[in-house]
């Protein structure tokens, strides 16, 4: 993960779909405070529990002046059907299959499971100031607790 962002950086503005056929990108968001959240795989149970609380804080999020943003490497149709599932609040992204912010990030990377060696997003959170830097990385995110911690350090930034 030699590309890994540090503080301070800013986040590279690509374009992502959106599952209402638009796009997005970080520069959308300027003079907002954003977070990123980077999860592997849409309606898997860390993932799925991940958007649920980030879901429930949305209003609180709001409040703080902090947009959300969630990104996998899924497509908008699948984005779609999990919004639709799960009446998620916090909007979604598909990152490119190469080329994209997590590959630019260095959060789609190698990963091992069961001997097994494969490409994979790292659960990763990035809070973004108003100015398009990062202001404080997750790495290798626990779900349990996260949303509410990640509403802290964004409302105190």
């Amino acid at each position: 993960m030699s590309n890994f962002p540090g503080v301070g950086d800013v986040v590279p503005d690509i374009e992502m779909a959106t599952p209402d056929g638009g796009s997005v990108k970080s520069s959308d968001f300027k003079g907002r405070k954003l977070v990123l959240f980077f999860y592997p795989k849409d309606d898997t149970p860390g993932c799925t529990t991940e958007n649920k609380d980030f879901t429930a804080l949305a209003g609180d999020f709001a409040r703080a002046g902090v947009a959300l943003l969630g990104i996998s490497k899924d497509p908008p149709a699948r984005h779609a059907k999990f919004i639709a599932k799960y009446d998620l609040k916090a909007p979604l992204a598909s990152d490119a299959e190469t080329g994209g912010l997590s590959d630019a990030l260095g959060i789609w990377t190698e990963k091992q499971n069961y001997g097994r060696t494969y490409m994979g997003m790292v659960r990763t959170t990035l809070l973004v100031d108003a100015s398009g830097k990062i202001a404080r990385i997750w790495s290798k995110v626990k779900v349990k607790g996260h949303a509410e911690e990640v509403l802290v350090a964004a409302t105190a930034l």
